[in-house]
């Protein structure tokens, strides 16, 4: 692991495999000290936002390396009261009519029958590795999942809300009409981004999904 100081107020850690990301951010959340503002993960970095008003760069890379061996570090037992608490993991059922334009030729990559692949899509456990590309957009990973899907060689201009896809280990839920290269096996009304809600997002890491075929 590579630990980067990012100015004041953020360290950054560079690994060189998503499985890393996903075991350091679930410890970082579990020793999570006061004076961290936020842990954000991507897919080979994990950032890690602190108060240096009660928490140092010191103290905060003491704590990573402490969490990286394993074991929580030293942390100050005050708290900053605009500091963001760690948000407890949540599972979510999202419904998905398989109607993908993008089905059927997936299926054949794959080696399975339409009916195989989504039944394998909607039996896997999927967990939010990382957010990004558009609010709301959750980067999901199973290992329940072995295959892994080229993009479409001509994104499309518009990829509709609601439309789920693959590429490469990923899968994901377009919160929004935007351009996209992922190919599509389906679609949901389930709403991924609410910029009114009191949470605008539906998926934060470490939150666990699974997809259930629509009736």
């Amino acid at each position: 692991m590579r630990l980067l100081p990012m100015g004041e107020r953020a360290i950054l850690m560079e690994v060189q495999r998503l499985a890393q990301v996903l075991a350091l951010r679930e410890r970082l959340e579990v020793s999570r000290p006061p004076g961290v503002t936020d842990v954000v993960p991507a897919a080979r970095t994990v950032l890690v936002q602190i108060d240096p008003a009660v928490l140092s760069l010191a103290q905060a890379r003491a704590w990573i390396e402490g969490a990286d061996a394993g074991a929580a570090g030293a942390a100050p037992r005050h708290a900053a009261a605009h500091e963001r608490p760690a948000r407890a993991a949540r599972t979510h059922h999202i419904d998905v009519s398989y109607d993908g334009p993008d089905l059927d030729a997936l299926a054949e990559a794959t080696g399975l029958t339409r009916a195989a692949l989504i039944d394998r899509h909607a039996a896997a456990r999927w967990i939010v590795a990382f957010t990004g590309f558009a609010p709301g957009f959750g980067y999901l990973v199973s290992d329940d999942w072995p295959f892994d899907i080229a993009r479409r060689v001509s994104p499309r201009t518009a990829v509709p809300a609601g439309a789920v896809g693959f590429a490469a280990e990923f899968c994901g839920v377009y919160p929004r009409e935007t351009p996209g290269g992922w190919q599509l096996v389906g679609t949901t009304t389930a709403t991924l981004f609410d910029p009114q809600a009191a949470e605008p997002a539906l998926l934060a890491p470490g939150d666990t999904v699974r997809f259930r075929v629509a009736t």
